[in-house]
């Protein structure tokens, strides 16, 4: 199974370790095209006029050290990608708590969007940096269609044959849509909190808890045990991880929805 992830917004940013080695990357047949979007990320955030650099990057003046930390890439000490990234989704994930066969699992099946490194595996040694997604980057372009060109070809080989869980946010799943026999493998889920108001049921989307329950459910699918085999098996971990699924009708050649329904937060 591979499970793709968001990167968080949020980044613990080391203080010992050797830099990051592109090469070394999860796929280094993307070397080139990191290389590129980290030299222009550089060139960008080094710059003179920082309000250009904040406003490419949305950043606020009181933002400023994400600009020198971009601009120090190159030589910036490096951690796993699983111990930079921060945020409601990793809080919930705990990925240093894992332990044997569910930290093994998720080095294997983890597979993060980022728009500075496209994709990276949860034990790639990276730096702390600033870079969403949806920047568009001078030299480079709109990031999410300059990694979908790239990623095209590399994320069915990544996914072999077993079931896709598509977890990631908007703004990464444009990096990447899968399409024919990996689509029809792929599952995605919407975390639904239902509420009972005046004796009447309701159900809404909240981003916050969103994130937290998706990373609470990735963290118990590794703790289960093997992976499930297909998208019907991984509904039925699901379920046996005692979530309320609700799957929605299936189109054919698209990925099959979830709602994962909660009533506490």
């Amino acid at each position: 199974m591979l499970i793709l992830l968001p990167p968080s917004e949020g980044k613990t940013a080391p203080t010992t370790g050797g830099r990051a080695e592109l090469a070394g990357l999860v796929r280094p047949d993307l070397t080139a095209a990191r290389e590129r979007v980290l030299d222009a990320l550089g060139q960008l955030c080094s710059g003179a006029d920082r309000e250009r650099s904040r406003a490419v990057l949305g950043l606020s003046p009181g933002q400023d050290p994400e600009l020198d930390r971009n601009a120090a890439l190159r030589s910036a000490p490096a951690q796993p990608a699983g111990r930079i990234y921060t945020g409601v989704l990793y809080d919930a994930l705990d990925l240093s708590g894992l332990g044997g066969s569910a930290r093994d699992r998720a080095r294997r099946d983890l597979l993060v969007f980022s728009g500075l490194w496209g994709v990276l595996r949860v034990a790639d040694r990276i730096p702390a940096y600033r870079l969403s997604g949806g920047v568009t980057l001078p030299g480079v372009g709109g990031l999410a269609s300059y990694w979908r060109k790239l990623l095209g070809p590399v994320l069915p080989e990544l996914a072999g044959g077993g079931p896709v869980l598509d977890l990631r946010s908007s703004g990464y799943a444009a990096m990447w849509r899968p399409t024919g026999p990996v689509a029809e493998r792929t599952v995605t889920v919407r975390v639904l909190h239902e509420q009972v108001v005046g004796g009447v049921a309701r159900r809404s989307v909240v981003s916050h808890f969103n994130k937290a329950t998706k990373g609470r459910l990735v963290r118990d699918l590794l703790c289960a045990g093997p992976a499930p085999r297909t998208p019907a098996k991984l509904v039925e971990a699901l379920r046996d991880l005692k979530y309320t699924v609700e799957e929605q009708p299936v189109a054919a050649g698209r990925p099959r929805q979830l709602d994962v329904v909660v009533t506490e937060l």
